[in-house]
């Protein structure tokens, strides 16, 4: 009679497959290195500005431009100053002899600007978490052959 306890033998090695998870660790350390490089140099020429939020904006009045957060604090604090300056009319909506539309003009360019560099700073951050998704999922590859 044969012994009816299964017997399990461990995974066999599967050279491909430790293959695809190295690959995978190493482009998930190209996506934080390039996360971070992004990052960094968004930072840099934000900085580089000399910007300051201003000091009537609902967060971080004062600060110097040089993150997301005080990018988008002062993309916010633009558009109330626009809009008091054109009585609560956008560019759009100005005549175009207005005078005031230079204004607006500029207040909207203003807020794209900082509204691309919070972006930038979204796509950083997505890549490096990216990065450490297929650092993990290389890994796992890899310890499931050992």
């Amino acid at each position: 009679m044969s012994d009816p306890t299964p017997t399990y033998t461990s995974a066999p090695r599967h050279k491909g497959v430790r293959t695809v998870g190295l690959l995978s660790i190493i482009a998930g350390l190209v996506l934080i290195v390039a996360g971070a490089a992004t990052w960094w140099v968004v930072t840099d020429q934000l900085a580089a500005q000399n910007i300051t939020v201003s000091e009537d904006a609902d967060w971080f009045g004062g600060d110097q431009v040089n993150g997301p957060l005080t990018a988008y604090s002062q993309a916010q604090i633009i558009d109330k100053h626009a809009l008091e300056a054109t009585g609560g009319k956008t560019y759009a909506e100005l005549e175009q002899d207005d005078p005031l539309r230079e204004t607006a003009m500029n207040a909207s360019f203003l807020r794209a600007s900082l509204f691309t560099s919070v972006v930038a700073y979204g796509v950083a951050l997505f890549a490096a978490g990216m990065g450490l998704m297929w650092i993990l999922m290389g890994w796992s590859l890899r310890k499931l052959t050992t």
